[in-house]
Order: structure tokens, then C-alpha cells, then sequence
């Protein structure tokens, strides 16, 4: 009978601190090799064959390149979540070494999580949607500086209008003037940043359409279903696509919903209950997306004209959903502000149930993909 090896990876752009857990309860290391996929490959072959080796690694800023090499080696890899590896309580001491042997240490025991890793499709429409996410944030932040410089100078529109708005626009590109040089070649470049924005999400607007329209039918079928839901268009519906991959991966919307980071901290113990915030550990771009799409579960249901056009492309079980979806959730914002409570938290536990009926989409679309696929096989 072959003997298993754990092996522990402590990765870094440049090296990768290896050690080995045998069977037999020793737990050693083994040293330091590169980062290049020809210095893997001669590990691998030195610890043994591929049958006898389970390696695993943190996830990380270098990515799942690893993960596909020593997958395609025939090694299993696991990808683990960094922050939820067991602490030892008063250990002060932290080397590439150390790291590499308790997870070596830890992955033998089956105390480590594995994450999700995507696929190409996946992987190559995450890095797109979050490059806009990115792209927005910068938009945020040059608006600021603009609109805050306006402030400091005592610049206001000639009536009162919505900022960013088109009129808005036509007012900063002509009704704007300085004297001063050093503030004329100030207010230009803030303007400029302001466009270059603008433009730059157009850009990645318009990559997102075409990745969606070259992804996989699967991909597709999902992010069709999702825009069915109020409050869920193109942009938020892509990103919940890349973020979470298969959704029928979640054998329960619970899971989905503690995932998200969306489920409360409890601190339970004998007949005392103590429930407080959302735990906030998990998928912080998945927990933006859908907490934004709450907001609009605050008006009564209603199938509106470009909501009613999205749902033409779907399955009578999907807009059952969509609507058993509006009339709950609208239900739950009232019941709750009616209470009382405050509205963000009234919009977290929304978020929280849209999670839910996110997951029963993605399953229902899954699985008719799956049989779909098998018929035709």
C-alpha cells in the first residue's frame, strides 16, 4: 500500500518554502525552490508519484497558476483560505518554514477550508468585472476632487441641478472660467480625470457585453436568469457570475448567504443566545453587489418596462421567482422599518434573503442546463 505525503506550500512571486507531513506523524521541511514551473516539476517527481501527494497552498496574491500546474502534473492541490487556518495561541514566531510546515501539519489533520477555484471562463470575467469595480471607485474619487475644488472656490451653477447629470456637464465644459493660470491648468486636469473616467467605463463596458457573449452557454444561462431580479442588471448580474462561479456548488442558500459574510456574528454558549453584525468574512465584492440591489426592494412590487424586457429571455420558474422575490423582500423592508429599525440594517437583512433567491435561480437554471446537455448527448 502507497503511503501519502501532505505537502505545505508557503508560496511567494519568487520562491516557494516546501514541507512534508508523513504518515507516520513526522512533519519536516524540506527547503526552498523558485517559482518556476521547471522547479515544481522536479519537486514533484522527487516526492514521489502523483498518487501519493496532496499538496495545498494559501490563496493569495500570486493567483492559481500553481494550482493548475501541479493539477496538470496529476498532484491534487487544494487552494485553502488563509484566514481560516488554525492560530496557536501565543506563537510569535513566523517563517516562510514555519508556514509551510503548519500547513502541511494542518492539511494531514483536514483543519484547512478549501476555496473555490474558477475556471478560465470564470477567472477571466472576475478579473474584468473587478477591473470596473476599480474603474468606478476612480470615477468616485475624481468627481470628489473636482466637485470639491468647485467648493473651495465658490463655483456654483447659475440654477439649481442634479450634479454629473448631462446639463451638469454642459456647465463645467463652458460656464466654468479662472483667472489665475495655476487654477485654470488645475480645473483642467481634474476635468480631464473626470472624462478619462467616463471613457475608460465605456471601455470596460462594452468588454463585459462581449466576454458575456463568448462565454459558455452555462454562463450565460445564469447570467440571463439573474437580470430577472429587481434591482439586478448587467453589470451586477456578470459580477455574481464570476464571483460565484457554480452556484449549485452551495448545497444550501445558507451557505451562499454565510459566503457573502451576510449571516450574524453569534456568541452562543449553555441557554445564552448572542447574535450581533454580519460576520463580513467572505466575498466582500459579492456582499457589495447584492446590498446595492436591496435598496430597490423598498418600493412595492412591480414588473416595470425595462425589468419586463430583461425577463422575456427566461423560464416561467425563473419569473416566479423574480416576483416571489419583490413581494417578500418589499414585505420584509416594511415589517422591519416599521419596527423601527434603522435602514441599512433593514437593507442588510434584504440583501441577506436576496441571497436567497439568487441561489434558487442558479440552481433551477443549473440544472435544466445539465439536463439540457444530457439529452442532447
Amino acid at each position: 500500500m502507497e503511503t501519502l505525503r501532505w505537502i505545505g506550500l508557503d508560496v511567494h512571486a519568487e520562491t516557494i518554502a516546501v514541507a512534508v507531513a508523513e504518515r507516520n506523524g513526522e512533519v519536516r521541511g524540506v527547503g526552498v525552490i523558485p517559482n518556476r514551473p521547471e522547479s515544481v516539476r522536479k519537486l514533484m517527481k522527487k516526492l514521489g508519484p502523483p498518487s501519493t501527494v496532496r499538496a495545498c497552498y494559501e490563496a493569495g496574491p500570486t493567483g492559481y497558476g500553481l494550482y493548475w500546474q501541479l493539477t496538470a502534473l496529476g498532484v491534487p492541490c487544494e487552494v485553502v483560505a488563509p484566514t481560516l487556518i488554525p492560530v496557536k495561541p501565543g506563537d510569535r514566531v513566523k517563517t516562510d518554514r514555519r508556514d509551510a510546515m503548519k500547513l502541511a501539519r494542518c492539511y494531514r489533520a483536514g483543519d484547512l477550508t478549501a476555496v473555490w477555484v474558477p475556471d478560465a471562463a470564470h477567472e477571466a470575467l472576475r478579473d474584468l468585472v473587478r477591473a470596473r469595480e476599480a474603474a468606478k471607485k476612480d470615477e468616485l474619487r475624481a468627481r470628489h476632487r473636482l466637485s470639491k475644488f468647485l467648493l473651495r472656490r465658490g463655483c456654483r451653477p447659475p440654477q439649481p441641478m442634479k450634479s454629473w447629470t448631462k446639463p451638469y456637464l454642459a456647465w463645467l465644459r463652458h460656464g466654468v472660467h479662472f483667472d489665475a493660470a495655476a487654477q485654470a491648468a488645475t480645473y483642467q486636469d481634474y476635468l480631464h480625470e473626470v472624462d478619462h473616467m467616463a471613457e475608460r467605463l465605456t471601455r470596460l463596458d462594452q468588454a463585459i457585453d462581449t466576454a458575456i457573449a463568448a462565454a459558455p452557454p452555462q454562463i450565460r444561462a445564469v447570467f440571463e436568469a439573474l437580470q430577472a431580479l429587481r434591482g439586478i442588471a448587467r453589470v451586477a448580474a456578470a459580477s455574481l457570475v464570476a464571483e460565484l462561479g457554480q452556484i449549485s456548488r452551495f448545497p444550501r442558500a445558507s451557505q451562499l448567504m454565510g459566503y457573502s459574510g451576510l449571516s450574524p456574528r453569534e456568541d452562543s454558549s449553555g441557554a445564552r443566545v448572542r447574535r450581533g453584525s454580519i460576520t463580513k468574512t467572505g466575498n466582500a465584492h459579492v456582499r457589495r453587489m447584492v446590498t446595492e440591489a436591496a435598496w430597490s426592494y423598498r418600493h412595492r412590487p412591480l414588473v416595470a418596462t425595462v425589468l419586463r424586457r430583461r425577463q422575456t429571455l427566461v423560464s416561467a420558474e425563473v419569473r416566479a421567482i423574480s416576483w416571489k422575490a419583490q413581494t417578500r423582500l418589499h414585505a420584509r423592508y416594511r415589517l422591519l422599518t416599521g419596527r423601527g429599525k434603522c435602514h441599512q440594517r433593514v437593507v442588510t437583512a434584504v440583501a441577506r434573503e436576496l441571497l436567497g433567491f439568487i441561489w434558487a435561480i442558479g440552481v433551477s437554471v443549473e440544472r435544466s442546463q445539465t439536463t439540457t446537455l444530457s439529452s442532447a448527448a
